[in-house]
């Protein structure tokens, strides 16, 4: 957790081999999992929260690169358990499209 803007964005770079300047959310944990980064690029330059537990750990969603969504990623923040909520059907249109295809 030593890493800034920099280390990080290298970090973005070599080992996931993505482009740190796409606008995506990259989370960095530790391994006791009380601390978290958050780099994200938005016009003219990068932000960088951090976010240390004072007491508890962050839920991760599994080991590696995965992808998560908006909604899941305020419940980590909050200490939320996210994989015990039960979701709602809601309109997609994706789906729709599917079927009909």
């Amino acid at each position: 957790m030593r890493k800034s803007f920099d280390g990080l964005s290298g970090l973005i770079s070599s080992e996931m081999e993505a482009d740190p300047l796409n606008g995506d959310v990259y989370l960095f944990i530790n391994r006791r999992g009380d601390r978290l980064k958050m780099l994200v690029w938005e016009r003219g330059g990068f932000w960088l929260f951090y976010k240390r537990l004072e007491r508890g750990r962050f839920q991760l969603p599994g080991h590696g690169e995965s992808e998560i969504s908006y909604q899941t990623l305020v419940m980590m923040l909050d200490g939320i358990d996210y994989t015990k909520i039960r979701r709602k059907k809601r309109y997609n249109r994706s789906e729709i499209l599917e079927i009909t295809s």
